[in-house]
């Protein structure tokens, strides 16, 4: 049972619980593709690029063009969750309080849903024929946030070249960033994103940022925080040797198919008494899911200086 109930209990009739701040659920399922699993690991199979052949003379032999295939693999992970409730908490809570803990564990599962799509969209993923080959997510597709001339949080002039990386190489269908609550705020000091004149979103109005140059903004307080000692060079960073000292914030860029959430059972919960337990209301919860990022191509990651 949890041992912090007994700090619900009152004296009052008083019949309301508040749920503390947190995010409430998850905010990357809808902006990724989705598919259903069955088994431990599965296979999600690409084409790739053909060329047409130029046919040289009549009567010429039909050309064999060979169509590049190549997969990623999903495993999946196993989540769980539950708590007891006692009637004697009941009573003395004067209220049942078992939907709210039903309510935290499915925030709760919608958060890891979108930890487990952050640590696919950098990390290696899976590929060959059997899964056994790690590909990892190259240089050219990580890019630091910079003013033209020094490293910097998240502006405008990064939005440009991120949006350059992507269109260079053909990406279509919708586009997504994942940033902070410091790059959101970075974004909205800038006027080209705030002025009416380059944005139709009213970003001063409304308080926030919801898309520019194409991108859907998605703010997360999740996203991976690193501090850096020394001096390191990425690709898409201007000049070499650039500084990176300090907190930054690594946020991404993607293609909405380039990111896929594979679930081989979604969120579900029981409650059941426990009658080996007094009795108590048991809530459960589980899920079992994982992800993989489908194309290098597809993700951009942006390290930001977080202010």
């Amino acid at each position: 049972m949890s041992q912090q109930i007994t700090e619900a209990f009152t004296q009052q009739f008083n019949s309301n619980i508040m749920m503390l701040s947190q995010q409430q659920g998850s905010r990357l399922q809808d902006k990724v593709r989705t598919e259903s699993q069955k088994g431990n690991a599965q296979f999600f199979d690409r084409i790739g690029q053909v060329a047409a052949t130029l046919r040289t003379g009549r009567h010429a032999p039909t050309p064999q063009t060979d169509t590049p295939h190549s997969r990623r693999m999903v495993t999946l992970s196993d989540y769980e969750w539950a708590d007891l409730v006692d009637d004697q908490d009941k009573i003395r809570m004067l209220i049942d309080p078992t939907s709210e803990y039903a309510m935290a564990a499915a925030w709760a599962f919608g958060r890891t849903k979108d930890d487990v799509i952050i640590a696919a969209s950098v990390a290696s993923a899976q590929g060959g024929v059997a899964g056994a080959t790690a590909v990892t997510h190259p240089n050219s597709q990580k890019f630091a946030a910079t003013t033209g001339s020094a490293f910097s949080n998240l502006n405008v002039f990064t939005l440009r070249k991120i949006k350059s990386i992507m269109d260079a190489k053909e990406i279509v269908g919708k586009r997504y960033i994942a940033c902070g609550t410091s790059q959101i705020d970075a974004l909205l000091g800038e006027n080209s994103v705030t002025s009416t004149d380059y944005n139709s979103v009213k970003a001063l109005v409304q308080g926030e940022v919801n898309s520019f140059l194409g991108f859907e903004f998605c703010r997360l307080e999740r996203l991976n925080l690193t501090t850096s000692t020394a001096a390191s060079q990425t690709t898409g960073a201007v000049g070499s040797g650039t500084s990176f000292t300090g907190t930054n914030r690594s946020c991404f860029a993607w293609a909405q198919t380039g990111l896929l959430l594979s679930k081989g059972e979604d969120f579900m919960t029981k409650m059941s008494e426990r009658d080996d337990l007094g009795y108590a209301m048991q809530v459960y919860a589980r899920m079992s899911i994982g992800a993989t990022r489908m194309e290098e191509e597809q993700v951009v990651e942006i390290i930001c200086k977080e202010a």
